[in-house]
């Protein structure tokens, strides 16, 4: 007998993807921690936060995905984008350390493009140099 999904049921087929960004200033680099997932629904929240940053005229951007649970193909879409659109009077660089992020955005060649960091400490310091 199929499950249908209750509406109090998170772990149900209707449930709806989460994603969480948080702004925060480092001087004059922002960072912009992720959680949940990023995908098709809730990669237009990331493309709109990065945006939101760029606004301020940081001299970089990070977008730290450690607490992402999973990253599809749409996500990292939007970081490509935002990194063309972005070099090279901000840098945008991204914190992954996982099978969920790291993995995905080495294999497909993201982190060919886009400098990519295990820690936002190690961020940090590469970006203040």
């Amino acid at each position: 007998m199929p499950h249908d999904a209750d509406p109090g049921d998170s772990a149900g087929p209707a449930a709806v993807p989460h994603c969480a960004v948080a702004e925060s200033q480092l001087g004059d680099v922002r960072v912009l921690t992720v959680a949940g997932t990023v995908d098709v629904l809730t990669a237009p929240q990331l493309k709109a936060a990065i945006a939101a940053a760029a606004g301020s005229a940081p001299t970089a951007i990070v977008v730290d995905l450690t607490a992402v649970e999973f990253l599809a193909s749409t996500g990292m879409g939007v970081l490509v984008e935002a990194h063309g659109q972005l070099a090279p009077a901000v840098r945008l660089v991204v914190v992954a350390d996982g099978p969920a992020t790291s993995r995905p955005l080495k294999l497909v060649g993201i982190a060919n493009i886009i400098d990519l960091f295990s820690t936002l400490d190690e961020a940090v310091a590469d970006i203040s140099g």
